[in-house]
């Protein structure tokens, strides 16, 4: 794979309007949540009720979704995921700008993640015959958030470094899957509202924008001659 230049001002400046979209919609559903908005917390509760009575009809399934969440997208899991691209940028193409912009990234979102957590303090749902069990606040998803910042960097690193067109289309697909895959799965277990998952997706989804496009712009502005 070869570094492809991707830094262009124009392109950074067709991200804004993504990245104000995203900003917004996060923001918004953020003071919904924390001011407690009746329509949502109803919405929360309707769909969360009904993926419950299914989770505990179906163990089989229960369990599955538990392996699922627990080890395959497990937020250490991830991260573990990112730290191993981080080694591969230093000691194969001896990228440590990008190693550190890719780890520090990571670890801005799990500071948001928890930063949010601590400051919005919203209960997680609680069920008289739990099939899982977890440990925080619910707002946002730590699952769904750290797997949409991972999964983000790693696609822009394909596309940066110039990866081949299968190789893209089969990462996009798993990412794809992993993102949608990991919301459902906590949604399933009864540990999140929807609207947690739905913030972590936005989040990620924001953090991943905020990132790559100042990653280009500052490497744009140090190669000028």
């Amino acid at each position: 794979m070869h570094p492809a230049r991707l830094d262009s001002p124009h392109r950074s400046r067709s991200r804004a309007p993504l990245t104000a979209a995203l900003a917004l919609t996060s923001l918004l559903l953020l003071v919904l949540v924390a001011v407690r908005w009746r329509p949502l917390t109803d919405l929360d509760s309707d769909i969360a009720d009904g993926l419950h009575r299914s989770a505990v009809a179906e163990p089989g399934l229960t369990r599955a979704n538990r392996i699922l969440t627990d080890w395959v997208w497990d937020p250490w899991t991830m991260r573990a995921l990112c730290a191993v691209v981080v080694l591969v940028l230093v000691w194969r193409l001896r990228n440590w700008a990008l190693a550190g912009w890719i780890a520090a990234t990571c670890l801005l979102g799990t500071l948001v993640q928890q930063g949010l957590k601590a400051a919005v303090d919203r209960p997680r749902p609680v069920w008289p015959d739990p099939v899982d069990s977890a440990h925080y606040a619910a707002f946002p998803s730590g699952h769904a958030m750290t797997a949409v910042v991972v999964c983000g960097l790693l696609l822009w690193l394909l596309r940066r470094c110039g990866a081949g067109h299968a190789l893209r289309r089969t990462a996009q697909a798993v990412a794809v899957v992993s993102v949608l895959g990991v919301g459902l799965t906590r949604l399933w277990l009864g540990v999140h509202w929807p609207s947690d998952v739905l913030g972590g997706w936005l989040l990620g989804a924001l953090t991943v924008t905020v990132s790559t496009a100042a990653y280009e712009r500052w490497n744009g502005l140090n190669s000028r001659p």
